[in-house]
């Protein structure tokens, strides 16, 4: 009787040569796609972190600018000679406005009645209930009109009477207009400092009488 032997193959055990390269060359593609996984999970992570920073800066800013104080340019004749003719930029805080704290004497940022997207700076006059007696037209005659501030108004105006265009044009201003009170100059560095409560010059006919 005769027998066929079967073929033989070769055997590998599991520590031979080019078993153990198969898998340390697994083992090092896994290890760099992790490596790779981890710094782009680092990147975004700092770009996440610094991201949120930034948005909270802005937040703050945007907090601060709109409830509590912010800067504001003033130009124009019309609050000679408490502002000059040339840019000044002053410093106005927001609470006493909303506070309803801001009264007679007070130099305020308000929202044009007539034009939403203009802002002027005035002085605060009278409040509600004060009876206001004005030079209509200073310019040209000594012709003047008393006026009763309605309820949730104010009366303003600017110091140079001769030109300002102001409550004598457009009536009382209601209370809600008014966006802060300026306190502070801050430039011209030469003129820095508090901004007073009392206009260097006054319509000679104004008279205000307080209820």
């Amino acid at each position: 009787m005769s027998f066929i032997s079967s073929p033989k193959f070769p055997q590998f055990d599991g520590d031979s040569p080019a078993t153990n390269t198969s898998i340390s060359y697994k083992v090092q593609l896994l290890e760099t796609k992790m490596s790779l996984f981890q710094q782009w999970a680092f990147i975004v992570k700092e770009a996440l972190d610094k991201s949120f920073l930034v948005a909270k800066f802005f937040c703050a800013v945007h907090v601060t600018n709109t409830y509590l104080c912010s800067t504001a340019l003033v130009q124009g004749p019309s609050m000679l000679p408490t502002f000059n003719l040339t840019n000044e930029i002053v410093l106005l805080e927001r609470i006493s406005t909303r506070n309803g704290k801001a009264g007679p004497g007070d130099v305020v940022i308000l929202q044009s009645p007539e034009n939403p997207r203009k802002f002027v700076t005035k002085r605060i006059i009278g409040m509600e209930g004060d009876n206001i007696t004005y030079i209509v037209d200073p310019k040209n005659s000594d012709r003047t009109e008393t006026i009763i501030v309605p309820k949730g108004h104010v009366w303003v105006q600017g110091d140079n009477i001769y030109n300002s265009y102001d409550s004598r044009n457009f009536g009382p201003v209601p209370y809600g207009l008014l966006q802060g009170k300026v306190f502070w100059r801050i430039w011209p560095a030469g003129a820095f400092g508090s901004i007073g409560r009392r206009p260097e010059t006054v319509d000679p006919a104004l008279k205000v009488v307080e209820q």
